[in-house]
């Protein structure tokens, strides 16, 4: 147990992960509800589930990633979990497993109709664990790589979205739903370049990132890029739920807010400057799908009550 308590604090650390999952997934069953014009409480079984399962899909996520990466890691990562036999491969597989079992549950103890939905993300999943079949290809345009892994967030909020519109008897996703998906897919972007962008000092031999790749400034700007185009498709998913206005002001000073973040990482070389760009992607991640989804909701219901 130990070990696995190790394992978890390295490499999916709970403390990081649970509560931007549970902003993900709690305002995608909120988005969803306001969207079909439902406002009320979400059933807490709904967000069960939903927060359960999409904490699970990130875990296999992270499981993925350590069995394609297994040869790069032992070759220049010995220090990480896997290669200095902390945990092996094979438990791991056997946990990615028991999380689809957990899943599996979940959708028919919710609603049998979810499970369609759960062969999405799951195949996606395995495809990206095979790298399309075309791993060398792949490895050599990264930027190929990143938006092609990037698709199954998504897949992943539209499981998520489901946990409302599929089990609330909705045959079809509610109209405005495809934006909130669009800014999921970007907001992936930018927590991706966020967690590979690094100051000089920080970068390791064959440890690929993407400040290595394209430069400090470059990689940073590149960030910012992608949170703006997270902060449009927000905006435009929140005109379809009538928030619009409330969402721009906040999305305006969370972009403000990068915009600084990143403005000062290229001009702090110190080691790990790069964590401002991390902390930052996270802490936009929060914010965004709580005035996207959850906030609303909130709001109205009070003002409702009032």
């Amino acid at each position: 147990m130990n070990r696995w308590i190790v394992y978890q604090r390295e490499r999916f650390p709970l403390a990081a992960h649970a509560p931007l999952v549970a902003a993900f997934s709690a305002s995608a069953v909120c988005f969803s509800s306001l969207a079909r014009g439902y406002v009320a409480v979400p059933r807490l079984a709904s967000l069960v589930v939903s927060f359960a399962t999409s904490l699970l899909f990130f875990l296999q996520l992270r499981i993925a990633d350590e069995m394609k990466d297994a040869d790069e890691d032992a070759q220049f990562r010995p220090y990480r979990a896997v290669p200095r036999g902390l945990v092996t491969l094979r438990e791991l597989f056997a946990i990615g497993i028991a999380a689809a079992a957990i899943q599996l549950a979940l959708a028919l103890w919710l609603d049998p109709a979810l499970v369609w939905l759960l062969v999405l993300p799951w195949s996606w999943l395995l495809l990206m664990s095979r790298e399309f079949f075309v791993p060398r290809w792949l490895r050599a345009h990264p930027i190929f790589y990143m938006t092609s892994h990037m698709v199954v967030l998504p897949l992943i909020d539209l499981y998520a979205t489901a946990c409302d519109w599929r089990v609330a008897g909705e045959t079809s996703a509610p109209v405005g739903l495809t934006w909130f998906l669009i800014a999921s897919y970007f907001n992936g972007i930018v927590v991706e370049i966020g967690r590979k962008t690094r100051a000089p000092i920080d970068e390791e031999h064959g440890v690929e990132t993407y400040s290595a790749l394209w430069g400090a400034r470059r990689a940073a700007q590149a960030w910012l890029l992608a949170v703006f185009m997270t902060a449009a498709a927000a905006w435009v998913a929140s005109a379809r739920i009538g928030t619009e206005y409330a969402a721009l002001l906040m999305l305006g000073v969370l972009v403000i807010t990068c915009g600084v973040v990143a403005l000062r990482f290229t001009k702090d070389g110190r080691r790990g400057a790069g964590k401002s760009i991390e902390v930052m992607a996270g802490v936009w991640t929060l914010l965004m799908y709580v005035g996207l989804g959850a906030g609303p909701m909130a709001v109205t219901l009070w003002w409702e009550v009032r």
